[in-house]
């Protein structure tokens, strides 16, 4: 279906830079049981937690101060931290514009120390991400986004064709990735360029509507 949409979305000058794409799904348990068990730990039957992040790809010190802080805020909320996972990617479906900025991507891998339940632990892992959203501001650490941080759902998305998507993100392939939902949306950027942060689906949904129009007006 996001395939199928990859005409409404502007193309740059190199023909592989798009706007941005991407897919909101349910957190794959068996896919992610299997990464946990990688880094050494033993799944225990707990709700997993899994943060989506694009982090700073240049700049090593910004990078490291940034899971500095995802981990310093989660230890802090009494969760437990299994790893983290760098995301595979093919950089060949990208174009110019769109490998010249790109994040680092990985995913952070956790669970809460106390049985919440789930729309309790959803509320907790939204302060959660305020929290470490704020100290990043604080510590001015620039091109460090969370795509998503929740026990429900993961979004993978990206500055690239909507056509793209499964090309660039490998685990899109593996068939331990099930969802009973799938919200897809391919960007047509209006008053705001494309960036990677930027690409759609966003945490809980995907939209159509200027909502960024304050930003736009000031550029006006």
């Amino acid at each position: 279906a996001l395939k199928a949409v990859w005409h409404r979305g502007a193309v740059d000058a190199d023909g592989k830079t798009g706007d941005g794409a991407g897919i909101h799904l349910e957190i794959p348990k068996d896919f992610f049981i299997e990464k946990i068990e990688v880094t050494g730990h033993d799944y225990d039957n707990s709700e997993i937690c899994v943060g989506m992040i694009f982090l700073p790809r240049n700049d090593y010190a910004d990078q490291e101060k940034c899971r500095e802080i995802i981990e310093s805020v989660l230890l802090e909320e009494n969760y437990h931290i299994y790893g983290w996972r760098q995301v595979p990617f093919n950089s060949s479906v990208l174009g110019t514009t769109a490998e010249r900025s790109r994040p680092e991507i990985a995913q952070v891998m956790f669970k809460k120390n106390e049985n919440l339940q789930t729309n309790d632990l959803e509320r907790d892992l939204f302060e959660t991400r305020k929290k470490i959203e704020k100290l990043a501001r604080e510590n001015q650490l620039k091109n460090f986004y969370i795509c998503s941080f929740s026990s429900r759902s993961i979004v993978y998305k990206g500055m690239f064709l909507a056509e793209m998507l499964a090309e660039f993100y490998p685990d899109l392939n593996d068939k331990k990735l099930t969802s009973r939902f799938a919200i897809f949306h391919q960007r047509y950027s209006t008053n705001t360029f494309p960036s990677w942060d930027l690409a759609q689906p966003f945490r809980t949904l995907a939209h159509n509507g200027e909502i960024n129009t304050v930003k736009g007006n000031i550029n006006w």
